[in-house]
């Protein structure tokens, strides 16, 4: 059959796949490069200005003392630990190797690994996710890839951004910058990255598509505290989060100016803010 021959739905469906695959490496390569070693050098901040999110999601897991927990994106391992605390066991996975190694250093048990597509045993009641799952090429065949880790009666629960406009830590910093930093540009609000699950009908039509049962997505608002202190919320903030991605191209003497801009506002607002989140929660 020549190249050209066949079913054309057969050929699209390939190439999708084939993009699928692409933009899944762009992402191993991300968190293995500056970006994650971004993250893991910040990571002892990063996990107190999460404290009150962890919170909230590992209350909602609640894990028993027999529980075998998964958790996908782990980053530092900070919720892997917490879990570990609480339940049987807890295995961290995730593609960064910069942040694995400081999560190895602090102790715990990881893998690195693509959750999208390792070959996971059924042996795990939990599956938990702090922010570490909307970073999928295709998301409904991750989570289809995912299922296969449930043990009989196992459960999910997972923490994923709302909308950028209400996450006002995400917002203050780049205001504050105004003219200094050009206009995002229109990009499509499903691509893979922090903001691609605000909207919680596709989230459960994908959980619903990957053969999920049960999937509730309920609004939790919650904190976001960027530093103890305003030192530490501004060098936070220029280095992380979308104002940092604003600032990537953008020449060394407009820093100063931007830096000035967010610490006045910071000063004026505090420097916990509102964080507005998903609870997720599925069964298999």
């Amino acid at each position: 059959m020549g190249v050209g021959s066949g079913d054309p739905r057969r050929w699209g469906k390939l190439a999708a796949m084939a993009t699928a695959d692409a933009e899944q490496s762009l992402q191993t390569e991300y968190w293995n490069g500056p970006a994650g070693e971004r993250w893991a050098r910040f990571q002892e901040k990063l996990d107190a200005s999460m404290a009150s999110i962890a919170e909230v999601l590992l209350t909602a897991v609640a894990p028993r003392p027999t529980d075998r927990v998964l958790d996908i994106g782990c980053g530092a391992g900070a919720t892997t630990r917490l879990l570990a605390a609480k339940a049987s066991s807890a295995l961290g996975v995730d593609v960064s190797r910069p942040m694995l190694e400081v999560a190895r250093r602090l102790g715990g048990n990881y893998l690195e690994a693509d959750a999208a597509a390792y070959p996971f045993e059924p042996v795990f009641d939990c599956v938990v996710s702090r922010f570490g799952v909307m970073f999928f090429s295709d998301p409904v065949a991750a989570f289809t890839n995912i299922r296969r880790a449930f043990a009989p009666d196992a459960r999910m629960t997972f923490v994923c951004w709302r909308t950028t406009e209400e996450n006002t830590w995400a917002t203050l910093p780049l205001r504050a910058a105004g003219d200094l930093v050009p206009r995002p540009t229109a990009s499509d609000p499903h691509a893979p990255g922090p903001f691609a699950f605000a909207d919680p009908k596709r989230v459960a039509s994908i959980l619903s598509s990957a053969g999920y049962r049960d999937v509730s997505v309920e609004p939790r608002d919650t904190t976001m505290h960027l530093g103890a202190t305003l030192e530490d919320a501004t060098e936070q903030t220029m280095s992380m989060g979308p104002l940092a991605r604003a600032l990537a191209d953008l020449s060394e003497d407009v820093r100063p100016k931007i830096r000035d801009r967010v610490q006045s506002a910071l000063r004026e607002s505090g420097t916990s803010l509102p964080a507005a989140i998903w609870l997720v929660r599925a069964s298999g």
